[in-house]
């Protein structure tokens, strides 16, 4: 059903907000960031704000979830856990990676200075991370069989290269190109998931 032109202009609204709060939230800190400061940056009263995301966590949680569009997120789990091929998921599975990062390192970021904030909002992101370490979890169980190690053992070590810091280190930090931290990262799956050296295409 096609939509109305209020809804429109709100879908328009919700958008310049949260694309307002992402920019401060990156410049300035998720906490030093007000609803006051968010509706400026968007052009709109703070009552907007508050009528379109009710919370500062909502903005938060509406990132997110822009984000993992802009990342293909569930379009490259399904690809990963459709593959017969052990190979192929382990592709993917530094794929799913790449594409988090190059998109949204930044949120990732955020997520984590947000963590001290109140307990909602950490429960939120808490909801967050344990989804995100479902999916993750669900692309390493469709290895089945071909796991050399067990599967909680080989989830763990996806977990681990998933993690930011290391992220951070070689591609931020040590300079690393992102195609060279996808391949880094589906050879090191491969070696501890698989036993075998990747063949790079």
């Amino acid at each position: 059903m096609a939509l109305t032109y209020r809804q429109e202009q709100a879908l328009a609204t919700r958008d310049r907000i949260q694309a307002a709060a992402r920019r401060l939230f990156a410049r300035d800190g998720y906490r030093m960031a007000t609803m006051s400061a968010i509706a400026q940056e968007a052009g709109v009263a703070p009552r907007t704000v508050y009528t379109a995301f009710g919370a500062k966590r909502e903005i938060l949680s509406a990132i997110c979830e822009r984000w993992l569009e802009e990342a293909h997120a569930r379009d490259i789990v399904a690809v990963a856990i459709a593959e017969s091929s052990p190979a192929a998921t382990i592709d993917h599975a530094a794929h799913f990676l790449r594409s988090l990062f190059e998109t949204g390192y930044d949120v990732v970021v955020l997520f984590d200075a947000a963590q001290a904030e109140d307990p909602e909002t950490r429960a939120m992101l808490r909801a967050k991370l344990d989804g995100r370490n479902r999916v993750q979890n669900l692309i390493v169980a469709s290895l089945g069989d071909s796991l050399i190690v067990p599967l909680g053992t080989a989830q763990a070590v996806y977990r681990a290269l998933a993690a930011t810091g290391v992220y951070q280190e070689l591609v931020v930090e040590s300079g690393w190109s992102i195609e060279e931290y996808e391949h880094w990262v589906a050879d090191q799956l491969s070696l501890q998931l698989l036993g075998k050296k990747r063949r790079r295409n």
